[in-house]
């Protein structure tokens, strides 16, 4: 009967008595499962113990984790410790909190409690992800850890946002996910090349298959794509690191740093990388995050010998750093000190430069959407709108500013849309004018004998229609040979399609 008298103990707060009791019982039959039971039991009170603020030991809190660990409860015994989960969890909570963080004590709860036997899933093991996830970033052990604990694991509730102060958080998967990446992408930091840390490449093969899964079934994760580019960079890039990448670059796309990693994977292509910094330099970003991105893109005008633009650069990440008493970096100090810097006229700023180049790295975030031949119509320049035709399919209109400049009937573009139109409207990603010589199923060219139609003076080259303002303004006459340019054009009043002639050779 001591298993009953042992928790009468317990619930009469005599721990001490209890344990006592307990432990002649595991003397006497150091084997019997209820003798193992009973003295887990007592030990998980002391835990609850030395985990509260009150009583907080971690030494004692260990010893009776460590006790509990002797015991050797076979794998069914998952009650005593679920419920010790919640302890720990509270205990690694409470460490985490310290202004200087003992990760050696971290490492010691760990290792104790790699042989518990918790319930997989459950929401006392998820717990115990959630304390030792709390300060992974300086955990050397923490890659150790979420392998053991393995991802698997987690619930279904895990996957759902949380709300924490009155406002939703990212989920614990994904915050999962991501400090898992991050640790693959920092390296063993006790072995460097170049300053990084060591960075393990077979495991990193090994994960992105399961962060693939994470980004097919949960497409509202924003940043496990981005991640995955950064761990294909890690691996040497590849034609796979941008088409993984582009999802979430056009989510994020008015973030400066999307286009800084972008510039990362053509690192071979010197004017895309130029780019894509002038479109990150050209979003609207506090200056204190800018000034690693203006050094570098500083060194790029440099190497163009465009020395008034990189004094601009030069001179705000000057004025950045000296606002927060920031130490200049020796780079920029040694620009300073040269004669093209002091011979140079710094700008008031390089938005005219950026402007310049922002087209071409926009073309590379929508890339992997095809470009479609069109034919402009019709142009309103005082809205940015244009007509455009296509096929007899698909033809409307939509706003070009900011994408092309001064387009003219006859124009071929190549155009990537956004979608369908609504009502004949278009949302465009990407416009640019065709080369020469390139034409589209909406425009050709045409040679024949022109037949005027009186007293209308409005005229026919076979199908072609010859606008009345055309023959006069060319003085052309009734059965003259002409040749020119024709566009496909949708005729609203017979509500049928035919050909019109816009300009003449």
């Amino acid at each position: 009967m001591s298993f009953k008298e042992i928790k009468e103990l317990r619930q009469s707060g005599k721990l001490e008595e209890a344990l006592q009791m307990a432990n002649q019982d595991m003397a006497r039959e150091p084997d019997n499962i209820w003798n193992k039971r009973a003295a887990s039991w007592v030990h998980y009170d002391y835990l609850k113990k030395y985990a509260h603020p009150e009583s907080f030991s971690f030494e004692d809190f260990k010893e009776n984790l460590t006790a509990i660990k002797d015991l050797q409860l076979p794998e069914d015994e998952k009650m005593v410790f679920d419920n010790c989960a919640w302890q720990i969890g509270s205990l690694i909570f409470t460490l985490q909190k310290a202004e200087q963080v003992d990760y050696g004590k971290i490492n010691e709860l760990f290792n104790i409690i790699k042989d518990f036997h918790f319930t997989k899933p459950s929401e006392a093991y998820s717990y115990i992800y959630k304390a030792f996830h709390k300060g992974y970033q300086n955990w050397p052990e923490y890659l150790a850890f979420a392998d053991w604990w393995n991802f698997e694991n987690f619930r279904s509730e895990d996957y759902l946002k949380e709300e924490f102060n009155g406002r939703k958080v990212m989920s614990i998967v994904e915050q999962a996910y991501i400090a898992y990446s991050k640790k693959l992408l920092e390296g063993d930091t006790s072995i460097t090349i170049d300053g990084e840390g060591l960075v393990d490449t077979s495991k990193i093969r090994l994960f992105l298959p399961r962060l693939d899964v994470i980004i097919e079934k949960h497409p509202e994760y924003q940043y496990p794509p981005y991640f995955k580019a950064k761990l294909l960079l890690a691996l040497g890039g590849g034609e796979n690191v941008l088409s993984a990448f582009l999802p979430f670059a056009k989510q994020k796309r008015n973030d400066f740093w999307v286009w800084e990693l972008m510039a990362e994977m053509f690192p071979e292509d010197k004017d895309v990388q130029f780019a894509c910094y002038c479109k990150a330099l050209s979003l609207r970003t506090p200056e204190d995050f800018l000034v690693k991105l203006r050094q570098t893109f500083a060194e790029m005008l440099i190497e163009k010998q465009m020395y008034n633009e990189a004094k601009t650069e030069i001179q705000k990440v000057i004025a950045t750093r000296e606002n927060h008493s920031w130490k200049l970096p020796a780079q920029i100090v040694q620009w300073t000190g040269q004669d093209w810097y002091k011979s140079a006229t710094a700008k008031r700023d390089n938005h005219d430069l950026y402007s310049n180049h922002i087209k071409q790295a926009e073309e590379i975030l929508f890339q992997d959407t095809p470009e479609e031949l069109v034919t402009v119509e019709f142009v309103n320049e005082n809205k940015s709108m244009l007509n455009f035709v296509k096929d007899k399919q698909k033809f409307g209109f939509f706003n070009y500013s900011e994408k092309l400049t001064k387009p003219k009937v006859g124009d071929v573009l190549k155009v990537r849309f956004s979608g369908e139109g609504k009502n004949g409207f278009y949302k465009i990603l990407t416009a640019k004018k065709a080369g020469e010589g390139v034409n589209s199923d909406a425009k050709k060219s045409f040679k024949g004998t022109l037949r005027i139609i009186s007293p209308q003076n409005f005229g026919f080259v076979e199908d072609i229609l010859v606008d009345p303002a055309i023959i006069k303004r060319s003085k052309l006459t009734d059965g003259q040979v002409v040749s020119g340019t024709a566009l496909l054009s949708f005729n609203k009043k017979k509500n049928e399609w035919g050909w019109k002639a816009i300009e003449l050779e």
